[in-house]
Order: C-alpha cells, then structure tokens, then sequence
C-alpha cells in the first residue's frame, strides 16, 4: 500500500445545506474562512454546499427542479429565442415564395 496516500489534518467542521438550512457535523479537510458557533457552544469552521442528502430528490423522494445558478432559467431563454428565430426564418422564406410567385405570374401573363 501507498504510504501518505491519504490527507492529514483532519478537522471537525460544519456543513450548511444552502436549500434547506440543514446544517450538520463531520470531520473534514476543506479549507474555508467562515465559522459558525455549534450547539455545544464551540466555533467551527462553516463550509456552505448548494446541495446535500438533507435536499437532494434522491434521498428526500421529492421530484423537484433543482436550479443552481439559474440554469432553468437560461435554458428556457434559449428556447424562447430559438423558436422566434425560426418563426422570423419562416416568414422570411414565405414572403420570398409569395415575392417569387408573383414575378412568376406576371411573367406568364405577358
């Protein structure tokens, strides 16, 4: 086996879900500046996550959108904005066919 494989330094530290609020307790060697007073009335440090088992639908059964940084949101734009590009394409191509049956028409005519 590989000899200093693993991180030294392990520290208590607080983990704060930002979806719910949870906020729970284990050992880790994250690096981070903020801290948080616990129960027990000691400071430890905070490291604050966008997602934990406290929220995440897997483990909480609930079928949710869960949007991080308005992913949602700029997918639904790009939606919107493509389907007026292809609405603006389709009447661009139907004038021309409209333009280009009447050149037609009044060449036969003569």
């Amino acid at each position: 086996m590989k000899k200093d494989l693993h991180p030294k330094g392990y520290r208590t530290v607080v983990f704060e879900d930002l979806n719910n609020g949870t906020k729970f307790m284990t050992r880790s060697t994250v690096a981070t500046e903020e801290t948080i007073k616990w129960e027990d009335g000691k400071e430890y440090p905070l490291v604050k996550v966008h997602i934990s088992s406290a929220s995440h639908p897997y483990f909480t059964g609930e079928e949710r959108i869960v949007d991080i940084e308005g992913r949602v949101d700029k997918y639904k734009a790009r939606a919107e904005a493509a389907a007026k590009a292809r609405d603006a394409r389709m009447k661009a191509a139907a004038k021309t066919r409209v333009k280009a049956e009447k050149e037609e028409t009044a060449q036969t005519e003569k």
